[in-house]
């Protein structure tokens, strides 16, 4: 199979997010609530690293304020710390 060309491929973001709910569930709740089914197919939130209340989560360059704005906007206890381009500055 053929590679794709760098710009097709999709441009991610990776987000450290702490605090005392930080866990899949509750990030995925606090999307879809605030964006809707079709705004989190687009952001296409992957939990990298998971630890005792951080964890580390990739999201496509594009909706990076949508995502931030869910946080904001959700009662839960979701902080991002650090935004950065690749996984290594964020673990």
């Amino acid at each position: 199979m053929k590679s794709l060309k760098p710009s097709h491929r999709e441009k991610k973001r990776y987000l450290l997010v702490k605090g005392k709910g930080a866990n899949k569930k509750n990030i995925d709740e606090a999307i879809l609530e605030y964006v809707g089914v079709l705004g989190f197919a687009e952001a296409s939130p992957q939990v990298i690293n998971s630890s005792s209340g951080k964890v580390a989560l990739a999201i496509n360059r594009g909706s990076l304020d949508k995502v931030r704005a869910s946080f904001l906007m959700s009662g839960k206890d979701l902080e991002i710390v650090k935004i950065s381009g690749c996984v290594k500055n964020v673990k």
